[in-house]
């Protein structure tokens, strides 16, 4: 597990650097080309940047993250995380170049542009542009098909995770296990993964129960969440939601489209994500050429830059708060519900006692429960305060529970398939190795169907 200790020594080193960065330009950038300039561009703006690794690829190569904002190295409460991901698939690399693009974006305008400055300031931005390293290593050009799509161990990422509807029987790999820790780690809120082979928004859930009977629509509790937060990475999107970018895929109504009405995925990231990590995670398909010639990367990022920007900031719809004792202490792991909407697994608070519910402006009533206690039931007014860069806040307090320190609840909430997405195992080992690889970096320098 990576501590906040780890992280802020891992940022103390990086400070110590003196490289210099220039602009990035529009290319395809191998992995030696993305560590530098992840390296370089987080030692230039080390007050509001961290990089570190979640973990390793099968072929040894370090999973980069970058973290922004105005407290990188740790969460601070009342802040939410956010992330992209991208190059899940090692020949969808579009996704790849737009993050390394927006991480120079986001730390050159801070201080400059007040938008970005506020977006920066009130969230917690996590960027991974390369979830397999390998695979894009081992990618051939081509539009349609390369064997880079797979990591080294010839298997598919984007089919690599517990499944909340099926037994899902693949070994996990090292790049998925690295990023189901680090969601178990950080308290995600939205998130997206970025493909190729295709122009649309597609969003929970991207698999069903099934019984026989041919489902066109898989439906979360949240459906009307996750349509608003694709229809707002598609509106704003130059072209994705006229919904016929591509000749040769479906048309998509307002460029967006439930991802098993679409065709089923078992062990997809993004219902891993929504079912087990508490996080709207919506799945961007980018461009309609999964390998595109790189001279028009330039277009991409003028295509997609706004829609980027737009969706981080919906990380502020909602509500949140902190569910406390009489004296003030934070409850972990109690349970937040919003009536109407029964979750696979509950939303729980995490340590801090905080919760974040993502919820369209309107009227909701919450059932908040600490288990052998007792609950709590408050009918809210939402309303939409994303603009504001934070959500409306909210505090539920227990005022007959008085504790001396924060309260874990965990021990006395049995919840067997929620406490442990497996296919085979879940353990989230420590990151020990973590400051020797970095290390050994400074001397080195050397870093990722057909469609989801």
């Amino acid at each position: 597990m990576l501590t906040s200790k780890t992280l802020v020594s891992v940022c103390v080193l990086f400070s110590g650097l003196t490289l210099l960065i220039s602009g990035l330009d529009f290319r395809y950038h191998n992995t030696e080309d993305m560590e530098n300039f992840l390296w370089d561009i987080t030692t230039k703006y080390s007050s509001i940047t961290c990089l570190h690794s979640i973990g390793k690829s099968v072929g040894g190569r370090d999973l980069w993250v970058v973290i922004i904002g105005r407290f990188p190295q740790e969460h601070t409460i009342g802040i939410p995380n956010f992330k992209y991901v991208a190059n899940i698939h090692g020949d969808e690399v579009v996704g790849r170049e737009l993050l390394l693009h927006l991480i120079e974006y986001l730390v050159t305008n801070y201080g400059n542009d007040l938008t970005i400055t506020k977006l920066v300031n009130s969230t917690r931005i996590h960027i991974m542009p390369c979830m397999n390293p390998d695979g894009f290593e081992a990618t051939e050009p081509d539009c349609q098909y390369s064997n880079g799509r797979y990591n080294k161990n010839a298997y598919d990422l984007n089919r690599n995770f517990p499944d909340p509807f099926q037994n899902n029987t693949v070994e996990i790999q090292p790049e998925t296990q690295a990023v189901m820790d680090w969601i178990q780690t950080e308290n995600f809120l939205l998130s997206a993964n970025l493909h190729g082979g295709t122009v649309v928004a597609n969003y929970p859930y991207d698999n069903a129960v099934s019984d026989g009977k041919l489902m066109r629509y898989s439906m979360s509790p949240d459906d009307d969440v996750f349509k608003y937060l694709a229809k707002i990475y598609s509106y704003n999107h130059a072209t994705m939601s006229k919904g016929n970018v591509c000749s040769n895929s479906l048309p998509f109504k307002d460029g967006i489209i439930n991802g098993y009405s679409w065709y089923p995925v078992e062990g997809g990231m993004q219902d891993y994500n929504y079912v087990w990590g508490q996080c709207f995670e919506i799945t961007l398909e980018l461009s309609c050429c999964k390998y595109p010639p790189e001279d028009q990367l330039q277009q991409f990022w003028e295509d997609n830059r706004l829609a980027m920007l737009e969706y981080m900031k919906q990380v502020h719809l909602g509500v949140k708060g902190q569910v406390l004792d009489v004296s003030g202490n934070p409850i972990s792991d109690a349970v937040v519900q919003v009536e109407g909407r029964a979750n696979i697994c509950p939303y729980r608070t995490n340590q801090y006692g905080e919760y974040y519910r993502l919820l369209l402006p309107g009227e909701y009533t919450f059932i908040v429960t600490v288990p052998e206690i007792g609950s709590i039931t408050r009918t809210l007014q939402i309303k939409n305060n994303s603009s504001s860069f934070s959500a409306q806040k909210h505090d539920f307090i227990f005022m007959n529970i008085s504790t001396a320190g924060s309260m874990d609840i965990s021990n006395t909430i049995p919840d067997v398939l929620c406490a442990s997405p497996t296919n085979e195992k879940y353990i989230c080992d420590d990151a020990a190795d973590l400051h020797a690889s970095l290390f050994f970096f400074l001397f080195e320098f050397v870093i990722c169907t057909l469609l989801k």
